[in-house]
């Protein structure tokens, strides 16, 4: 690797791990207020620019998060993290990019509270999808509430669809009491036709 010999993985879920842009490890890093979550498998530019059109939204520098547990998949190996934080190295000495263990937005909320997720439309459908809480509405709605009760809320990025259409957040059939919970980008905004599962079938 070129900016870290290895990688510290956080100890517990309640814990993280903050790596600037040129690879320095911060012992006492200021919890971000917006955040860019994701498995970067590959990092690219789409990242960067929905970043940094919700940082200009926002008012604020969104770092980015990434955890070493997943929802879906195996937990990822020291050896596989490194990897994927070296993708950030850019010689920024004030670009964050967070290591934790939460792999949903309930535990990514308690670990950030009054956070914005800036977030790809995928995600957010993952998110809200009942088959992530066991097909339970009721879950589902739990842990939104939840998130909120944390202070936190998303914004959520637009995506071209397969027929070549681009699709931006629309409350997407959520109950009313959630809708102020998502804030959309509009086209105008934010639009970047690339994907990590394009660049890897690539």
């Amino acid at each position: 690797m070129t900016g870290m010999s290895r990688i510290l993985l956080p100890p517990s879920p309640l814990s993280a791990i903050c790596v600037r842009a040129d690879g320095a490890v911060l012992e006492a890093a200021t919890p971000p207020t917006a955040i860019l979550s994701g498995s970067f498998n590959p990092f690219h530019r789409g990242h960067r620019e929905l970043a940094a059109v919700a940082a200009a939204k926002l008012g604020a520098p969104v770092a980015f998060e990434l955890s070493v547990a997943n929802v879906d998949k195996a937990e990822l190996s020291e050896v596989e993290v490194a990897r994927r934080v070296e993708q950030f190295f850019s010689g920024s000495s004030t670009e964050q990019l967070w290591i934790t263990r939460a792999p949903t937005f309930r535990e990514k909320a308690a670990l950030f509270p009054n956070a914005t997720f800036v977030l790809g439309f995928d995600t957010a459908r993952r998110l809200i999808d009942p088959r992530y809480y066991r097909d339970e509405l009721t879950q589902r709605d739990e842990a939104l509430h939840a998130i909120a009760s944390r202070g936190c809320r998303f914004v959520v990025g637009g995506r071209v669809e397969q027929c070549g259409s681009f699709r931006t957040w629309a409350n997407e059939g959520l109950p009313g009491v959630f809708h102020d919970l998502f804030a959309s980008l509009p086209e105008a905004e934010f639009r970047a036709d690339v994907s990590s599962t394009e660049l890897r079938n690539g």
